[in-house]
């Protein structure tokens, strides 16, 4: 299933759009209401914290009195860490049970008030943050919430920075005006966007780039998305990925490149890059079966270049749809890996190497011009891949 991590600052219009989704059709899995079910009256999450606080935490009727439990818990390092180690679990284990019980064609929305703050978004395939600004936010909590200005302001300024959501999302919502101009908004997030991921994950499809190869200006957005799928890749390979790295064009500040993210998982083996193929696609990253190997360059050992053995690799691609992405699997130390991190900071290191190789690739966009699809890609390679069989021995080794 596809999981989605929403979230905003404290008046930004999180439950809004939280809403706005299970219209649509998403399972919503709302964070603050469980922990507040996993401490009712009854559970052994409430038993557990009048054990470890004390029964003055309880309010007359038994529940919790959660300025009570605050009081203490928040006292000292040591009691909070003790309050986090009796919920934190059980919060943890509902959450599981409800994404579980969901259908396995579901879109699963987590409403996540802390996600930035607590470095979830690798955990999740998309985080949507709902944007808004500080005064709007604030007038909000005054009117809605009754929480008095002075105070609103402070909650905010505790929570994550605008520019620390920004460099989290996938998907950036403005509720800065009302909730008709924030329904738009959503409606084209999941026709355009979660619907076919959703649908690419539970098939294994990689999403596909345009059918016409152009050259894209370049985007300082480029190293942040590049940042969320390699916290992604991490989750999903674990001990198995021995370095996951930013490559290509896209790497390289002020390049301009095709509108797509290339990462390199980097390896022990190829037995190790196939044992992940299962656990890559149901990250979101399905593989492209038919790449096997990157076109062989000229070496002492092969003069030809025709030897592709060592040159293998697995090819997957990112599921979303708004965010193409090649993900090459390559073995540590193999030709193909090494030259692939070398290229990349040769690039960055030498403003000749760069103009040299823009040049190269104008005249490949030029030779994919009018072509479609497979056509356009071969036309495109093929004047790449002519050139660096000639750079191959000018690129500086790391």
């Amino acid at each position: 299933m596809l999981r989605i991590g929403l979230t905003g600052g404290m008046g930004a219009g999180k439950s809004t759009v939280a809403r706005l989704l299970v219209e649509w059709g998403a399972v919503l899995v709302d964070s603050d209401a469980i922990a507040r079910e996993v401490v009712e009256p009854g559970t052994e999450g409430l038993a557990a914290l009048v054990e470890a606080f004390g029964e003055a935490i309880l309010a007359e009727d038994g529940s919790l009195n959660r300025p009570a439990l605050a009081a203490v818990a928040f006292a000292d390092d040591e009691s909070r860490r003790t309050l986090n180690s009796i919920t934190h679990p059980l919060v943890g284990r509902r959450t599981a049970e409800l994404i579980g019980a969901a259908p396995a064609d579901a879109i699963v929305v987590q409403d996540v008030p802390l996600l930035v703050e607590n470095s979830m978004g690798a955990m999740v395939q998309l985080v949507v943050v709902v944007m808004a600004d500080e005064r709007l936010r604030v007038h909000r909590l005054e009117r809605f919430r009754g929480i008095a200005p002075d105070d609103a302001r402070a909650r905010i300024r505790s929570q994550a920075t605008d520019d620390q959501r920004r460099a989290a999302a996938d998907v950036l919502l403005d509720n800065n005006s009302d909730a008709e101009a924030l329904a738009p908004q959503v409606a084209r997030l999941w026709q355009e966007r979660l619907v076919p991921f959703e649908r690419n994950l539970r098939t294994r499809t990689p999403a596909r780039r345009p059918a016409e190869i152009q050259l894209a200006e370049p985007d300082p957005e480029w190293a942040d998305q590049a940042q969320r799928l390699i916290g992604r890749l991490w989750v999903a390979c674990g001990a198995d990925a021995k370095r996951i790295d930013h490559i290509g064009s896209t790497a390289v500040g002020g390049l301009p490149a095709k509108d797509v993210i290339d990462i390199q998982v980097t390896v022990a083996d190829m037995a190790a890059a196939d044992e992940l193929r299962d656990r890559l696609a149901d990250a979101g990253f399905p593989r492209w079966d038919g790449f096997e190997s990157d076109t062989a360059k000229p070496t002492a050992a092969d003069p030809s270049g025709t030897d592709t053995t060592a040159w293998r690799k697995r090819l997957h691609g990112n599921a979303d749809p708004a965010r193409i992405a090649n993900i090459h699997v390559r073995a540590q130390g193999s030709p193909g890996q090494r030259f692939a991190l070398d290229f990349r900071d040769w690039l960055r290191a030498d403003a000749d190497a760069r103009a040299e190789y823009l040049e190269v690739k104008r005249r490949a966009e030029a030779a994919a011009a009018g072509c479609d699809g497979e056509a356009a890609t071969k036309a495109y390679l093929s004047v790449k891949e002519a050139w660096f069989a000639t750079v191959y021995d000018r690129v500086p080794r790391g």
